[in-house]
């Protein structure tokens, strides 16, 4: 009974140990299995840092090529002096090429070459005529130039000695301006029909009426700070 326990117990022995120790094709699988495990997480380690590099540098390239906002200030500024130059020729040369409507491309006339001059139609006048009055502006200068001649710059103006007979602004219906341009040497006039009457400022009503009977007066023509030397006719 003994030896038989003892051979059973042998038999178990060595039946487990037939179970635990593998073949040597299991350890070539178990190797394979491993280093292909291995494999697999060297190539995975290695495109991982594949994958980082090349997100690190699609990174720096979006960066270059799309800076931010701050960064596109540094090239606007620098192109501000061209963008600033453009503007301002085109501006200074439209301002002389082309006149704002409250400049004007003829000069007005100097005062000192503006000539006025005054004449009437007649040197003496029967009863019941009317002298003609009028008024001649000259351009004594070389450049065509532009002259006021409208009523609020004119006055035809009778007086005979001290005594002021007749003024046209002294009625005058509206006051308007009138400016042209005179050409060298050349010149512009009014007419005034006086109806030989007197006026008074402020269109007073004035009920003497001139004397004729050969009487001397004097015409004056003015426009602006212009007046013209004296023209004598008679009335009879």
């Amino acid at each position: 009974m003994g030896r038989q326990g003892d051979s059973a117990a042998r038999g178990t022995a060595s039946g487990s140990s037939s179970v635990r120790k593998p073949s040597p094709a299991v350890y070539r699988r178990r190797r394979l299995v491993v280093g292909a495990a291995l494999l697999l997480v060297l190539a995975l380690v290695v495109s991982g840092f594949a994958l980082a590099g090349a997100f690190k540098g699609d990174s720096q390239q979006a960066s270059s090529t799309q800076p931010s906002p701050g960064g596109t200030a540094a090239p606007s500024a620098s192109a501000s002096p061209s963008a600033a130059a453009t503007p301002s020729g085109p501006a200074s040369a439209t301002t002389s090429a082309t006149p704002s409507p409250t400049a004007s491309a003829t000069p007005s006339c100097n005062q000192n070459q503006v000539t006025v001059s005054a004449s009437t139609d007649k040197p003496a006048y029967g009863p019941g005529e009317n002298p003609m009055l009028t008024l001649k502006v000259t351009n004594g200068g070389s450049v065509p130039c532009e002259v006021n001649i409208g009523t609020s710059q004119m006055e035809f103006l009778v007086t005979s000695g001290s005594d002021r007979i007749f003024s046209s602004k002294d009625c005058q219906a509206s006051s308007e301006d009138l400016v042209k341009v005179i050409a060298p040497g050349a010149s512009e006039t009014a007419n005034f029909p006086w109806n030989r009457n007197r006026s008074a400022e402020g269109c007073k009503a004035v009920s003497a009426a001139p004397g004729g009977g050969g009487a001397y007066y004097i015409f004056t023509a003015k426009l602006g700070s212009r007046a013209s030397p004296k023209a004598v006719f008679q009335l009879n």
